[in-house]
């Protein structure tokens, strides 16, 4: 049986460069010394690291290919280019979200959310009209459009960074395309709706494929994986060449782990430590694990308390290359990545 192969790049070098590093999405200063090399088959997973020079060396043709995906650069998502960690701000017009939930359920209330995160340094704002968390129960499409559409119609007018609506419903992404979003984020990788694939290749837009195990309201009960890395790099594998078929290329694709959706602490954690495998996709990553549950399992803090451990995960996923952060407090994940980037900058003599 012919095994599946992974590359997950490992010690990432700041200075001195080495020799032969292994360079990841196009981007001179996301250099790695080494790499685990997976080879999985039904039933077993072989795990091996080389050096980067070893790695770049090797004439497989599995392993070629697995390579041009890893480095080749990502293209610009919605004018934006991925040369540093893009901050996505969270503006849910929801009454039930996990986190702020009513609090900007009023139009006027999210437009000036929207506005306050753009000052913030947002490069993106997602807007949400449906809650996804653990056991949330869905809405129709006409209730969620009423919701999203005015206020990505009002900040549309305001803001001058790209918009992305948050929805699982092939209607709202096509409305919300017409009223001004540059960006689909479906949770679902475009599975829930059966029109969203179609929907989604017309609108011609950027499209974040999430990974989710299971509905909202069940995700949670028992979720069970042979190994959480591997099953979610295949899944979302899956969707990305699913919508490669419908006319929608790679390069308009974002992948998203899923930080939360079917997965318990110890998934959330094994995709947080492994987060540069991701890469090997072909597309660009997003990382949401904002003000989430395994935070507050690990620390005991209320969502409205998981800061600190919302700024780790964001520099984790940072320090792996990840090309956007979704994040509730951008002013904070601002501070955190100038300090990180400033720090940076000095070990490497730039």
């Amino acid at each position: 049986m012919t095994a599946r192969l992974y590359i997950r790049p490992i010690g990432r070098v700041e200075s001195p460069a080495p020799a032969a590093g292994l360079e990841v999405a196009g981007r001179k200063d996301l250099l790695f010394a080494a790499a685990e090399l997976i080879e999985r088959t039904s039933s077993t997973a072989r795990r091996r690291c080389v050096t980067a020079g070893e790695l770049l060396a090797d004439n497989n043709e599995a392993v070629t290919q697995a390579l041009q995906r890893l480095q080749q650069p990502r293209v610009p998502i919605a004018g934006l280019v991925f040369d540093r960690p893009r901050v996505m701000g969270v503006v849910n017009v929801t009454p039930d979200s996990f986190s702020d939930g009513g609090r900007y359920l009023a139009p006027e209330a999210a437009i000036a959310h929207g506005v306050r995160l753009t000052a913030e340094g947002a490069d993106i704002l997602d807007i949400g009209g449906e809650s996804t968390r653990p056991g949330s129960d869905p809405i129709d499409s006409e209730e969620e459009c009423r919701r999203v559409l005015p206020v990505i119609e009002g900040l549309a007018k305001r803001v001058r960074i790209p918009l992305s609506i948050d929805t699982r419903n092939a209607e709202v992404m096509r409305r919300a395309a017409q009223a001004g979003a540059r960006i689909i984020n479906d949770v679902s990788a475009l599975t829930h709706d059966p029109q969203s694939l179609q929907v989604a290749a017309a609108t011609g837009l950027p499209v974040v494929l999430m990974h989710a195990q299971g509905d909202p309201r069940t995700m949670q009960h028992n979720p069970t994986y042979a190994d959480v890395v591997l099953d979610v790099y295949d899944a979302l594998d899956v969707r990305v060449q699913a919508c490669e078929r419908a006319g929608i290329p790679r390069g308009r694709l974002l992948v998203d782990p899923g930080i939360g959706f079917g997965k318990t602490l110890t998934h959330n954690l094994a995709l947080l430590a492994s987060l540069t495998i991701f890469h090997g996709l072909g597309c660009a990553a997003l990382l949401g694990a904002s003000r989430k549950s395994f935070i507050g399992k690990l620390a005991t803090a209320p969502s409205d308390d998981r800061l600190p451990g919302s700024l780790s995960a964001a520099l984790l996923g940072a320090a792996q290359g990840v090309q956007i952060l979704r994040v509730h407090d951008v002013a904070a994940t601002r501070q955190a990545l100038a300090v990180w980037e400033g720090a940076r900058g000095q070990a490497t003599g730039s």
